[in-house]
C-alpha cells in the first residue's frame, strides 16, 4: 500500500468523534437502512504506527462490507455501526479503547488487531463480559477453551507455525533459527514454531534473535543467525524488520530460505524489499485477493470496485471477519441478546462463507482448513 493511498484510506477511516470527546478516534458508519436495529460494533486497529498498513486494510475490508450490507434494499431489519478507533499498535491503547468503545454502547468488539493489542482488549472483553470476535495474530492463548467469549476467525499461530515447520522438514531442512520481533506477537510465534518443532521431533533450534519492533536495526541478529549456518530462518515480525533482515543476510552471500507468517503482509514487503522479495516464503490464511473462481473472493472484489480500495489478503479477511459476523446475527434471528448469539457463535464451526470455511471456535491447531504457503517473484507475484 503506497503512501498516498494509506493517507486516503486513513482519511475515510478516521472521521473525528468530537461528539463522543474522544481526541484521535475515529468511526465509519455505513449508510443506515430503515430498521428495527442498529448493532453497534466497536474496532480498535493500528491507523497509524508500526502496523499501520496492517490495520488500515484490514479496517478498510471490514467497514467495505458493512457499509455493502446498509445499503441492501433487501436490508433483514437491522443495521451495522461500525465504529473504529485507532490504538496505534499499543496495548494499552487498544484495552482503553476496548473500555471506551463498551461505555459508549459497543454491543461487539470486533477485528482488533496485533498479538499485544488483542491480548490486552481480550482480557478486558473477558473481564466486562463482552463477546470479542474475529482478532487478527492474536495469541493462542486466546483459543482456551474458557475463552468462552472469543471467537476466531483466522487459524491459530501455532497452525500457522506448524505448516511452516513441517514443509521445511519435508525439505529435509532441519537446522533452522528464528529471528522474531521483541514484543508480544514476536515471543508468541517463537514459542508456536518451538512446540511444532517438538511436536514433529525435529532437533532445537540452531539459533534465536530478537530484534526491535519494525526496525531496520538487525545487524545483531545478522550476526547470530549467520554464525548457526542454518538451512532455513522463520520469522516473526512485520515488514520493515524483515526486509532488512532479509537483505542484510543475501549481502552476506546466505542462500537459506526465509518463511514468514501472515502477519508480515505481503504487500507492504514486496514494497519494502522489491526484487530481492524473490523466494521468500509467507504463509497465508485465506484466498488470494484476486482469485475470482473462489465465491467470497468474487464478491469482495466486486465491493472493491466501488471504493478507493485495492484487494490485498489483509482486506479480504476484514471482509470476511465481517461477512461471518453478519451470518451469525441472522441466524440468532431478528430478537437476539448476547447470549442467544453467542450459542450461536459456538455452533458455527464448519461455516462455508463462499467457498472458504470457517471454524469460530477452533483451538490450538484445529481449524477446518488448510492452510497456503505461497512464494514470490521478483516481479511480485505469488506462486504456491
Amino acid at each position: 500500500m503506497n503512501k498516498d493511498r494509506r493517507q486516503l484510506l486513513g482519511t475515510v477511516l478516521a472521521t473525528t468523534l468530537a461528539s463522543w470527546g474522544l481526541p484521535g478516534a475515529a468511526w465509519a458508519q455505513g449508510k443506515a437502512a430503515a430498521g428495527p436495529r442498529k448493532i453497534v460494533l466497536g474496532q480498535s486497529v493500528p491507523l497509524t504506527g508500526a502496523a499501520d498498513q496492517i490495520g488500515l486494510a484490514f479496517a478498510g475490508g471490514a467497514k467495505l462490507y458493512f457499509d455493502e450490507f446498509n445499503a441492501r434494499k433487501n436490508n433483514p431489519g437491522w443495521t451495522f455501526e461500525l465504529r473504529q478507533m485507532d490504538d496505534g499498535y499499543t496495548a494499552a491503547k487498544a484495552a482503553a479503547n476496548a473500555k471506551k468503545l463498551l461505555d459508549d454502547g459497543a454491543d461487539i468488539l470486533f477485528g482488533f488487531v496485533g498479538t499485544g493489542t488483542t491480548d490486552a482488549a481480550g482480557e478486558l472483553a473477558t473481564k466486562e463480559g463482552a463477546l470479542f470476535f474475529a482478532p487478527f495474530a492474536a495469541s493462542d492463548k486466546l483459543r482456551d477453551r474458557n475463552r468462552a467469549n472469543v471467537f476466531h476467525v483466522r487459524p491459530s499461530l501455532s497452525d500457522e507455525a506448524f505448516k511452516m515447520v513441517r514443509h521445511c522438514a519435508t525439505l529435509g531442512q532441519d537446522r533452522l533459527a528464528v529471528v522474531a520481533e521483541d514484543d508480544a506477537m514476536g515471543r508468541a510465534g517463537l514459542a508456536a514454531i518451538q512446540q511444532a518443532m517438538a511436536d514433529q521431533k525435529l532437533p532445537p533450534l540452531v539459533a534465536q534473535a530478537f530484534v526491535p519492533v519494525n526496525s531496520d536495526k538487525v545487524d545483531e541478529a545478522v550476526a547470530t543467525i549467520l554464525k548457526a549456518q542454518p538451512h532455513a530462518v522463520l520469522q516473526v515480525s512485520l515488514f520493515n524488520s524483515t526486509a532488512a533482515f532479509i537483505r542484510k543476510m543475501r549481502k552476506t552471500g546466505y542462500i537459506g530460505s526465509f518463511l514468514n507468517f501472515s502477519v508480515v503482509g505481503i504487500d507492504p514487503l514486496f514494497t519494502a524489499l522489491g526484487k530481492d522479495i524473490g523466494g521468500v516464503v509467507v504463509s497465508q490464511v485465506v484466498p488470494s485477493p484476486r482469485q475470482s473462481a473462489t465465491p467470497i473472493v468474487k464478491e469482495y472484489l466486486a465491493a472493491i470496485d466501488n471504493s478507493d480500495q485495492t484487494p490485498s489478503y489483509e482486506g479480504l479477511e476484514g471482509f470476511i471477519a465481517a461477512k461471518t459476523l453478519a451470518e451469525a446475527v441472522r441466524r440468532a434471528g431478528k430478537t437476539w441478546d448476547k447470549a442467544s448469539l453467542q450459542k450461536t457463535m459456538a455452533a458455527m464451526t464448519d461455516y462455508d462463507v463462499g467457498g472458504f470455511r470457517i471454524n469460530l471456535r477452533a483451538g490450538v491447531r484445529d481449524s477446518v482448513r488448510a492452510i497456503d504457503l505461497v512464494s514470490i517473484t521478483p516481479d511480485g507475484k505469488i506462486v504456491r
